[in-house]
Formats: structure tokens, C-alpha cells, sequence
């Protein structure tokens, strides 16, 4: 065979290996992204609008009113919880680098199974049941949430300023047969979780 024959063949079989290439990326379905979305809206079910009269100065029997929501794009049944956590300025958030929850005390959990595709939205109505204030410090001692008190130990703040309250997704681990914070997707393990800023600076 001729060198330019050769050449031609070569050619024509680099030309079909990409070909067949591009023919099976372009047929081939390509993996859907797995998440979830996990948001917090106020009181008239906007961005907006998280503190009545749009004051963070939260009084004791203020009642605050949320809609926490999470949708499921794993494709698939997933049980998940969302616990809700009560912070201050010091103590430290969730860490998105290592997908660590936060450490700041645990207030209340909501748990459910969500189908593919589906939002599970609620409502999240609070208010400061039992609070102090000595030397500066300002302690909550109680948060009412739907209709259920809550008794709370080591959540302070100097003089009532810079509360938070942090919001987490925690998934449920089938192999481990319990919840753990945010999801697996592949190797790669993501997080979502929210906060809000509060103050409780009127307490007596």
C-alpha cells in the first residue's frame, strides 16, 4: 500500500472514531445533577418581611412567622430533617469546607418524605416564651414554636444583640441508618443550611 493510501485510511479512521465519539455523547443521557433547594421566606411568603414591623428587635411574646421550605431534585424518595438551632454571634456556623454542622444547641427537628420534585413547605411560627437579662447578658431561656415550648439552656448574648437562628438540611443515611448533615451526591458531599439574624434586646 501506498504511503498516500496509508495515509488516506488513517485519515478516514481517525474521522469515524470521532465521529462514533461525538454520536454517543450526543445520545447519551447525561447524569442529572443531584440536590436539594432549601429556603426561608417571611411572613407574606417573600424574601422579605422575616420580623414583624420589620424590626429584628424581637420582644418577649412577638410572634414571628416563617415558611421554611426544601425541594428534592435527587430524583428518587428521600427522608429528610430540618433542625433548626439557636446561635449567637460567637459561636461558629456550619462549615461548608469540611460539612460540618454548627455546634450551637439544637431547638427543634421536622421530618419528612418527600417525593422527587417535590417541595415540602411549612410553617414556622415562633416567639420568645422565657428570657433574662442580668450584667448585659441577655439569656433565652424558652422559644414557643407551633404551640410547643421549648425549654433552652446556654444561649446568650451581650445584651441581647446578634442571635441567630441557623437552619439545617440533614439527610437520611440508608447505610448508616441515621440522619447526617446535608447529602452525598457521588463522592462529593454537599451541605445547605440558612440563617437569621435576630435581636432580644427587650426582654423585661
Amino acid at each position: 500500500m501506498s504511503l498516500q493510501k496509508r495515509t488516506l485510511v488513517i485519515v478516514f479512521i481517525t474521522f469515524l472514531i470521532v465521529f462514533e465519539m461525538a454520536a454517543y455523547v450526543a445520545t447519551t443521557p447525561r447524569p442529572r445533577e443531584q440536590f436539594y433547594q432549601l429556603y426561608v421566606l417571611g411572613a407574606n411568603h417573600m424574601a422579605a418581611d422575616y420580623y414583624p414591623n420589620d424590626d429584628p428587635n424581637i420582644r418577649m411574646g412577638d410572634a414571628v412567622r416563617w415558611y421554611v421550605g426544601v425541594t428534592n431534585f435527587m430524583g428518587s424518595v428521600q427522608l429528610v430533617e430540618i433542625r433548626v438551632k439557636l446561635g449567637n454571634q460567637t459561636i461558629q456556623p456550619p462549615d461548608d469546607q469540611h460539612a460540618f454542622p454548627s455546634q450551637a444547641p439544637l431547638v427543634t427537628a421536622f421530618h419528612r418524605f418527600i417525593q422527587g420534585n417535590e417541595t415540602w413547605e411549612f410553617p414556622f411560627i415562633w416567639q420568645i416564651s422565657n428570657a433574662t437579662s442580668s450584667g448585659g447578658i441577655v439569656r433565652i431561656l424558652g422559644l414557643q414554636i407551633s404551640n410547643q415550648t421549648i425549654q433552652l439552656l446556654n444561649s446568650s448574648a451581650h445584651n441581647g444583640y446578634n442571635f441567630r437562628l441557623i437552619i439545617e438540611l440533614w439527610t437520611w443515611n440508608v447505610d448508616s441508618s441515621s440522619f447526617e448533615f446535608g447529602w452525598f451526591a457521588g463522592t462529593e458531599h454537599r451541605i445547605a443550611w440558612l440563617q437569621v439574624w435576630f435581636n432580644a434586646t427587650a426582654v423585661h
